[in-house]
Order: structure tokens, then sequence, then C-alpha cells
């Protein structure tokens, strides 16, 4: 497809806007990208702090709370940030789609090449204090949620990217439904919760957000989502990936041809 041939000609291109594109998110700081790593870091260690000792949620079940949160939060933000950032990429490098002759259906790769560096670094600390607590990854499950991951918000950012460009307000939607999208999934509280209404709990485990933060906490605790029920939630995400991709895809490429005008 044209998307997939432009990302693979522009690699190069796209890697280098990615890395300076995160650098430039802290440009103006003291620490620079330094508080890129931070904040989100700070950010889980309150919720592990909050959720654990203060409301005594008990969400974990019978693993250590750290272990079962951190990964599930890690992908969360992965994620959130990825697609955000994504979403609005044309706008934030409207220079490049006004002024210059530029494979415009790569932007939103670019941020999320800028989004992967913080997720790596979350990922990375999820996989230590797991080890270190002694539950240690698959890694070929690692390897696939990953993989599943980026495939899914390259397919939902498709469509949002060129909704934000031609509908700015789209910006602001998106932000309250990926906070609804958070307390819906399961990121800091547990399926079993649902487990006595069977209905529902199908349903949430076939929303693409639970399949990928369910899949990777379960990376390094029981359980595999991706196998279960004979893979059918595997089957379910991988079907609205790619009509998400294929519809998103459509759209995009039908807009483009206004993102000058309205930039």
């Amino acid at each position: 497809m044209e998307f997939i041939k432009s990302v693979i000609q522009n690699r190069k291109l796209i890697w280098q806007l990615g890395k300076n594109d995160f650098k430039n998110r802290f440009a103006s700081t003291s620490l620079g990208s330094i508080w890129g790593f931070l904040q989100p870091f700070i950010f889980m260690l309150t919720y592990v702090i909050v959720f654990n000792y203060i409301l005594k949620t008990g969400s974990s079940g019978d693993y250590p709370y750290i272990v079962w949160f951190l990964p599930g939060m890690a992908m969360w933000m992965t994620i959130n940030d990825s697609i955000v950032s994504a979403s609005s990429s044309i706008r934030t490098y409207s220079y490049l789609v006004k002024k210059v002759v530029f494979p415009v259906d790569v932007i939103p790769t670019i941020s999320i090449i800028a989004s992967s560096f913080v997720s790596i670094f979350l990922m990375l600390v999820a996989t230590v204090v797991c080890c270190i607590f002694g539950y240690f990854p698959q890694i070929l499950m690692l390897l696939y949620i990953i993989v599943a991951a980026y495939c899914f918000i390259i397919a939902f950012t498709r469509f949002t990217s060129a909704l934000t460009t031609l509908v700015p307000d789209f910006a602001q939607l998106l932000n309250i439904l990926m906070q609804l999208f958070f307390w819906f999934t399961p990121v800091i509280w547990n399926l079993s919760m649902v487990q006595d209404h069977g209905i529902l709990l199908n349903l949430m485990k076939c929303m693409p957000f639970t399949y990928l933060v369910t899949g990777f906490r379960d990376v390094f605790l029981e359980g595999n989502i991706a196998l279960e029920a004979n893979g059918i939630f595997t089957i379910v995400f991988w079907v609205i990936t790619i009509i998400m991709f294929l519809w998103g895809n459509s759209v995009f490429k039908r807009s483009k041809k206004d993102f000058a005008d309205v930039l």
C-alpha cells in the first residue's frame, strides 16, 4: 500500500525527525530530554503508592501490586501518548505540509517514533521491576504484544490525525475519549472484578485497549489473553485493527488534499 511504501522509502528521514521531535519537546529546559523520562516515571510511581498503600485496592490479586500494575500502565501510557501526539502531528508539522514537497502520509509516524523513546523506557522499567520480584518476561509474547500495539496505534491514528487536521476541536474530544478509555480499560482495576458478568467481561476483552494492556501484563504473569478461548480475542483484535487501518487510510487519502488549505 502507498502508506507502507512511503514509510519504508522515508524510514531514515522519519527516524531523524522523530529523534529531533523528542529532543525539541524539552529543548528550553535545563534537564532537556530527562524530563521526558522523569515525568511519566514519577506519575507511575505515584499511582503505585496511592492505590497500593493508601487506597489498598487489592486489584492485583495474588501478585505484588507493583508487578501487576507497572506493565499495564506502561502499555497504556505508550498507547495514550502515541495516539494523542500523532493525532495532532500534521498541525504540529504544518510547515512541511504547506511549504515543502513532503510525504504527508508519514508525518503521524514521526510523532509515534518520538513518543516511543519514553515508551521503551517505561517498558524497560516495568521489565526490570518484574524481574527483581522474580517474574520474568516471555520473550515471544513480549515481542508480539509490542508489534500489535504499534500496529493498532498506526491504524487508529490514520483516522484521528486526518480528522484533527480538518477539525481542530477533535483534538480536545480525543483527550476526553482517551480519559474515558483509561477508566474503562483494566489499567488500575482487574478484569476479575467483572468475572460474574460474562457478556460484559467478553466485551471488555474484545476492546483493543484491554487486549494490549492485559497482553503486556500477561508477558510477566500467568494467563495469555492472546491464546484464550482458542485465540478468539486475538482474531477480534486484528480484525478491528485491520478494518480501522483500511477505513482510516481511506479517510486520510481523501482528506490530505485539503490539509494545506486548513492549516
